[in-house]
């Protein structure tokens, strides 16, 4: 067990470190809208039908996995708890960037098809277990309450 002198000291220098990540992520959020917002000329050149477009939905789906991490880091400063859902789902869109960037550039072979299906497959059976417990968590605070 932890000292009663510890724990409030270790909680501290943890709200300061996930505070400083999620400083961070926001403004790697922000450079990235901008820099995506400034790149949006390249596809003017019209160099082709998929053109800048991988670049661009590359750069869409990164900072989405970006905006999914700080929801994570938020969730914990409002229940001191890591919602495992919310990294999953980063998993999971980092995983389908990963996939649409190889479709688009024509370097997915059928051995990559397979590996990257089960790690989708598992982290959605990881994510739909965590959505569960949650609900089931959830359902004994409200019993308890009673």
């Amino acid at each position: 067990m932890i000292s009663k002198y510890i724990r409030p000291i270790f909680d501290q220098i943890i709200d300061v470190v996930f505070s400083i990540i999620l400083l961070f992520i926001i403004l790697g959020i922000a450079i990235g809208s901008l820099q995506l917002f400034l790149t949006l000329w390249e596809l003017l050149k019209f160099e082709g039908v998929t053109g800048h477009y991988i670049d661009l939905i590359a750069d869409v789906l990164t900072l989405y996995v970006l905006v999914e991490l700080s929801r994570s880091l938020v969730e914990y400063f409002d229940s001191n708890k890591l919602r495992l859902t919310y990294i999953i789902d980063a998993a999971i869109v980092f995983v389908i960037r990963e996939i649409l960037i190889m479709l688009f550039k024509h370097e997915l072979k059928y051995e990559m098809i397979y590996a990257l299906s089960a790690l989708l497959f598992v982290l959605g059976m990881i994510r739909l277990g965590s959505i569960l417990a949650y609900q089931k968590e959830k359902q004994l605070m409200i019993n308890d309450s009673e």
